[in-house]
């Protein structure tokens, strides 16, 4: 059994400018596949992630190094290509209960552009799904689920999910058995009334 890699670096991002740099869809898929892919990639490999072409996705990548989200790799040994990785393997956003109107509209603008992925991430399932081997098809879920719990007990539940998820995380298993895809696990928990 492979032991799972200690997660180094995770940053608290608050900072609106910063914020603003991440909402952006093909910023967001180039984090994505920075913070996942071992020894970094090329403009030309996030080229094929975020759907553009590498000179678009190098002013991309100089935009999230001008941030400090990305940071240059270790040479390949070509030294024409520049290898780029992500600082942290994780990120959490925050703008804090007492951020200013610029923060919080920041903030806002960067869920709003994850969730739009989330979304799209489903209908590109949707659409998919009778073509998906059973097993997968089988396995997928979606649900929504209303709880009536306490913000402590809201708490628990939060962390026992996230131990149960830690061990999958694409970082956390260098050696994924035969058959692993990439799957996209979205959880949210928040008080409606």
């Amino acid at each position: 059994m492979t032991e799972a890699r200690p997660d180094p670096r995770r940053v608290t991002i608050s900072d609106p400018q910063v914020m603003r740099a991440l909402a952006h869809p093909a910023r967001m898929a180039i984090m994505e596949h920075l913070s996942t892919v071992e020894g970094g990639a090329t403009a030309t490999e996030c080229a094929e992630i975020a759907g553009l072409s590498p000179s678009a996705t190098s002013y991309h990548l100089r935009e999230l190094a001008k941030y400090g989200l990305i940071e240059e790799a270790p040479s390949r040994g070509d030294a024409r290509e520049r290898v780029w990785q992500a600082f942290s393997p994780s990120y959490y956003i925050e703008s804090g209960p007492d951020a200013d109107a610029e923060a919080r509209a920041a903030e806002a603008a960067l869920v709003e552009a994850h969730m739009a992925r989330d979304s799209q991430r489903v209908r590109d399932w949707i659409k998919r799904a009778l073509e998906e081997p059973r097993e997968w098809y089988e396995a997928a879920w979606f649900s929504d689920t209303m709880l009536l719990l306490t913000a402590e007990e809201l708490g628990v539940l939060n962390n026992a999910i996230q131990e149960l998820i830690n061990p999958y995380r694409r970082r956390m298993r260098p050696d994924p058995p035969e058959g692993a895809r990439s799957v996209a696990v979205q959880y949210r928990a928040l008080p409606i009334d």
